[in-house]
């Protein structure tokens, strides 16, 4: 019976360095939770699929869409999948009006379909690093896009930074850097704020008495900026009340994110990207 407590407190000591070494490791990352907490990324080797959706809550085909995207809300960074939702315009003239919608996001979808030689813009229409994929619902299509996507070596890197601030509110830093030695065409910096876990009860047109879910929705859009001498950087103070739909600064951290990516001007195609949610 003397040999058990002495057993007991060994166990326990281990236990408490184990839980000491945890908690040093994951406040290292970044990811503890503490005022004025970094977090940090950094693209792979390889390239990164952006996968943007065009979708809005006028469009009564879009809804599936939304949701097929929201599956990498969370797990997109282990499969080299970064998902964006754009919500465009050209829907509110026809019964309802998207609260998340903003014309920059026709304007870049039909720049993206124009730059491929199209010229019709739809809704729901998915682009996977700037080419369009009409196919995107065949799960064998979009994964055989995905992968020659990722089976590329990056022509370009981007670092991520985020840095809590007050509350409802993050500093964000994004470094891209160009590994081509020569690009045809203009390379364009590009950093997105994006949010999670939105609802709207929809009264009116395709959608009306629909309860709709949204995650990864744009809520903010810096760019282009362009690459001169093969790098551009982007800075910015992010306040959650200017971009939160319901302006709830107590919303939880992971609710709010960034992406940043390098495109080619010329062509659409998106060169490299990255993702970081909002530090806890």
């Amino acid at each position: 019976m003397q040999t058990a407590a002495p057993r007991r407190d060994c166990r326990r000591f281990t236990r408490i360095i184990a839980l000491a070494l945890a908690l040093t490791l994951l406040a290292a990352s970044g990811l503890a939770t503490a005022a004025g907490a970094i977090c940090s990324a950094h693209s792979p080797a390889h390239r990164v699929a952006l996968v943007e959706l065009y979708s809005s809550e006028g469009c009564n085909s879009c809804p599936p869409a939304d949701n097929w995207l929201s599956q990498w809300k969370n797990s997109g960074a282990a499969q080299s999948i970064v998902p964006l939702a754009l919500h465009v315009d050209y829907w509110n003239s026809l019964g309802w009006t998207d609260r998340f919608s903003q014309h920059r996001f026709t304007e870049r979808q039909q720049t993206l379909t124009d730059l491929a030689g199209g010229h019709t813009i739809y809704t729901p229409e998915i682009f996977v690093s700037g080419r369009e994929l009409r196919s995107w619902s065949q799960r064998d299509s979009f994964q055989s896009r995905v992968g020659k996507v990722v089976a590329e070596p990056a022509q370009a890197n981007v670092a991520l930074e985020l840095k809590g601030q007050a509350p409802g509110a993050f500093n964000v830093a994004a470094q891209f850097t160009s590994k081509a030695a020569d690009t045809a065409g203009q390379l364009d910096a590009y950093l997105a704020v994006y949010e999670n876990s939105l609802s709207s009860q929809v009264g009116a047109g395709e959608n009306s008495g629909a309860t709709l879910h949204h995650e990864r929705v744009v809520r903010q859009w810096i760019g282009p900026v362009p690459l001169v001498a093969g790098s551009a950087q982007i800075r910015r103070d992010i306040r959650i009340q200017d971009t939160a739909a319901d302006a709830n600064v107590n919303a939880p951290a992971d609710r709010f994110g960034v992406v940043a990516f390098v495109e080619n001007a010329a062509t659409g195609e998106v060169l490299q990207a990255a993702e970081l949610a909002a530090c806890p």
